[in-house]
């Protein structure tokens, strides 16, 4: 549905398992690099396999680890600021009346931590000793964040326009969140591997807890939070006693707090939070980078995984349309954006759940099976999505939207939520399955990666197509059109008004479901057969 509500594959959100990547890339035999999906480097993962050592030290409860569990939480809500600001900023220029070419072209903000791979073998493998391996880059990568939210509070109202004749600019906006996205991403690999020997091996799994509560946390409080409290007649209507025309908070505002609160966190953690010296490794790291790239290379090549690869990237076409552009309009045809936004607070458990009881049938040998099944009832959610736009206008009054309305937008999005989450959790499993396990780490990322490009892709595509396939008429001016927007400026200067005739976004829509059942009913039947193929065909050939 909508940036804020959507937990969709490779999209805005980041969900469950879906995060985790760091690679360790040392020369010891055997020399295939390990790229860890919970974050944990691969011979140090090794490490946590064994059974503790007895006789050297004593294990540590939680309460002795306490500091350095609420530490990693922290890391992990700031990590979620920026990543809860940027999936409120296309409803924003919604509001704003921007067209979808220019939210296509700011989507392309939520790609970096489908593309973090790429830079993540440096960021393991560079670092100043002295500093510490996880430091070297948290400290710089979160000082360069908050100064830029400092920075970016003085500049942020004019880039989204002034309400003097001056529109978003939606260039640099793309650009600077594109470049918040890109630290994120570079801090979450900093930090899911500095948990591994922040916390001692008792205690570790609280990593992963931390970073499930602290970056959901963080979501909530930069997207669903900001937007209610930016609000001006939610502030009027549920917190105020006197109606004012600004909300409690605005962008420049929120932007300057959490600036203040990044500078503050990381001078406090580079001078008073020292990395565990027993645990990092004393080998040149800088030695594997090209064997790790060369490693992820091979991977590709091979004949079952490049055909995962490509029918993967292909097999979220259908849902583009319903999952990126269906709540941009609901705003337009008038839902308030911080309505929409409070949708996933309910949504929270369901999505928590979910996976749990998914899992049970994704479990066996042929999790595929249930990714196929959940594929054409989610295609169909993409019509009941465009059923639910229409309707949209025929319920609003002059107060709002009814309950009821509410209520049926809830249930929708809560049914689209099995169907999503029936074929995550399948490709998850799948990927878990077939992963080489002496390389299982380097493996399921890459093949993690591919599915969330391929839910990236289709949502940009669908968004650029909107304008092109939308045809609006120029009302009231003879001998004008509105093809383009000059044409709709001149229809507006003769007196007249461009009318839509037919919204691209219900022939898009359609195109989607089409597509999408095209893919289920042809290539469908060969991506389950793909459970079927041998263990070796999974199997990089490798040499030591």
């Amino acid at each position: 549905m909508s940036p804020a509500i959507a937990a969709k594959e490779g999209g805005r959100q980041r969900r469950p398992g879906s995060h985790h990547n760091c690679l360790d890339i040392r020369s010891e035999e055997p020399p295939a690099l390990a790229l860890c999906e919970d974050g944990l480097p691969g011979d140090e993962a090794e490490e946590l396999l064994q059974p503790p050592e007895t006789g050297f030290r004593r294990a540590k409860g939680f309460r002795a680890e306490l500091g350095s569990i609420l530490l990693l939480l922290v890391l992990y809500v700031l990590q979620g600021i920026p990543l809860g600001l940027a999936g409120s900023v296309p409803l924003i220029l919604q509001s704003k009346n921007v067209s979808y070419t220019d939210q296509a072209f700011f989507s392309f903000v939520f790609w970096p931590f489908s593309l973090k791979l790429l830079w993540a073998p440096l960021v393991d493998a560079v670092y100043l000793r002295g500093f510490g391996r996880r430091k070297s880059w948290l400290v710089p990568t979160q000082y360069v964040l908050g100064l830029f939210m400092i920075y970016m509070s003085t500049q942020v109202d004019r880039l989204l326009g002034d309400g003097e004749g001056r529109g978003p600019d939606v260039v640099a906006l793309t650009v600077t969140f594109f470049l918040f996205e890109f630290l994120a991403a570079t801090q979450d690999i900093a930090v899911d591997g500095w948990a591994l020997t922040m916390l001692s091996r008792e205690n570790v799994g609280y990593a992963s807890t931390c970073n499930s509560v602290g970056q959901t946390a963080g979501y909530f409080l930069g997207n669903v939070l900001f937007l209610a409290l930016e609000s001006p007649s939610f502030c009027n209507k549920y917190l105020r006693f006197q109606p004012q025309p600004q909300g409690i908070v605005t962008l420049s505002d929120f932007l300057f707090f959490w600036g203040a609160v990044f500078l503050i966190t990381t001078t406090l953690v580079a001078l008073l939070k020292k990395e565990n010296k027993e645990l990092t490794p004393t080998k040149e790291e800088t030695k594997g980078i090209t064997d790790t790239y060369r490693l992820l290379f091979s991977i590709i090549k091979m004949p079952a995984v490049l055909t995962f690869c490509l029918l993967i990237l292909t097999a979220k076409v259908g849902f583009s349309a319903a999952d990126a552009v269906t709540g941009l309009k609901l705003v337009e045809e008038g839902v308030p954006k911080e309505h929409l936004a409070l949708l996933a607070v309910p949504m929270v458990p369901l999505q928590i759940i979910l996976p749990l009881i998914i899992s049970k049938y994704t479990a066996g040998p042929q999790p595929l099976n249930t990714f196929y099944k959940a594929m054409p009832f989610r295609l169909l959610f993409g019509l009941e999505f465009a059923l639910l736009v229409w309707w949209t206008p025929t319920v609003r009054h002059e107060g709002g939207f009814p309950v009821y309305y509410y209520i049926i937008v809830l249930l929708s999005y809560a049914l689209h939520q099995v169907t999503l989450y029936s074929m995550y959790v399948a490709i998850m499993a799948f990927n878990a399955k077939v992963s080489d396990p002496l390389i299982g780490g380097t493996y399921m990322t890459l093949l993690n990666t591919v599915s969330n490009l391929g839910g990236n892709w289709p949502s940009t595509v669908a968004l650029w197509l909107v304008d092109p396939l939308t045809v609006k008429e120029c009302a009231g001016a003879q001998h004008h059109t509105c093809a383009t927007t000059a044409a709709a400026e001149l229809c507006t200067q003769a007196g007249g008004s461009c009318v839509t005739t037919l919204d691209g976004y219900y022939v898009e829509s359609i195109i989607c479901v089409i597509l999408g059942f095209a893919w289920w009913f042809l290539l469908g039947p060969k991506f389950k057969r793909l459970q079927e193929e041998g263990q070796s065909s999974w199997k990089c050939k490798r040499t030591n």
